[in-house]
């Protein structure tokens, strides 16, 4: 445990330094959370990590899963783009699970326009974000459990496009105070991105005032490198109430970014019988300019038979002059 704590020191330290010599990053899309349940409690889910969307919040929470599942989501995102997540874990036993994720930011193609033709050229150009992760979870003992994930980063846009690779790192511990968990996670460690392809090129002229110059020598422009999103989480939740019939969660993270302010997010779920949930919360606390604010959502769980849920979540998030956002999830378990 305390190897672990300090190899998140370590990355924090990293990741504090990369902060104060970095400007914009690539791989924006990594940031939009996952989960309709998560979001509903307002993002504050690195210590409670329990369902499909554990591979985005917390990687150590797939093996504590109690089975194997299959989750799915497609939402309307913000300035009519779309985004989709998808992911299935596997239980290995009853200390292991592995699982496999995708997730994609996409937009319908727009016209090609420029300063002779602003109402377009006849062209038309894609852009696009992607992200292909390898999750594997491991519970240490019935209270510690750690996971990591490694992922395929991409993103495109017309004939230009930029890849790396990066992981995520989680841990959770349950206290020996009944039903306090705490989490820890850090996302996106990895290389720098950098858009290569032919858009890059053009005909350069070395000295048009040289007699016997070359007007259309190729050349490629240098293209700058731009770090990845990364970010650390920590959260504490704790269940105040656990009967038969009801439950009461509360959770909070506390998110540090290299990119931008340190905020914190808070939430609340009230169960009735595990099988309809209620859920509040509030997102991105003291962080500066911020839009998003309150959250609310929930859940239902219905067996088809006594081994295969089905749940199905509803998540609304409040973005302000971004208007609101809509999130659907749907996870089945076998």
């Amino acid at each position: 445990m305390k190897k672990i704590i300090l190899l998140f020191m370590i990355i924090m330290s990293l990741n504090t330094w990369a902060q104060v010599f970095s400007g914009t990053n690539a791989g924006q899309f990594l940031k939009i959370e996952v989960g309709a349940k998560a979001i509903g409690m307002g993002g504050a889910f690195v210590s409670l990590a329990n369902d499909a969307s554990s591979v985005y919040w917390n990687p150590a929470g797939i093996s504590r899963l109690e089975g194997s599942a299959a989750s799915f989501s497609h939402n309307y995102w913000i300035a009519d783009t779309k985004h989709d997540f998808a992911a299935i874990i596997l239980k290995l036993g009853s200390m292991h699970a592995i699982a496999l994720s995708y997730t994609s930011l996409s937009m319908a193609d727009m016209k090609v326009r420029s300063e002779f033709f602003p109402e377009g050229t006849g062209e038309f150009f894609s852009a696009g974000d992607f992200a292909l992760g390898l999750s594997y979870g491991l519970s240490l003992t019935d209270h510690f459990s750690i996971g990591f994930t490694a992922k395929y980063i991409g993103e495109n846009i017309w004939h230009m496009s930029a890849s790396t690779f990066a992981f995520d790192l989680g841990v959770i511990y349950i206290t020996p105070i009944e039903g306090l968990q705490l989490g820890m996670s850090i996302a996106n460690v990895g290389g720098n991105m950098k858009f290569e392809g032919s858009d890059s090129f053009v005909n350069y002229t070395f000295d048009p005032l040289q007699s016997g110059n070359n007007q259309k020598l190729y050349a490629d422009l240098k293209m700058d490198q731009w770090e990845l999103p990364m970010f650390f989480r920590f959260g504490i939740s704790m269940k105040i109430l656990n009967t038969e019939t009801n439950s009461i969660i509360l959770s909070a993270d506390a998110n540090h970014p290299n990119d931008y302010s340190e905020s914190i997010n808070t939430g609340i779920q009230y169960g009735f019988r595990e099988r309809v949930f209620l859920r509040a919360g509030y997102k991105s606390l003291f962080k500066k300019e911020s839009q998003e604010g309150l959250t609310a959502g929930v859940g239902l769980v219905y067996y088809i038979t006594e081994f295969i849920p089905i749940k199905v979540d509803y998540a609304y998030a409040d973005f302000g002059i971004l208007n609101q956002v809509h999130r659907i999830s749907v996870e089945i378990g076998f």
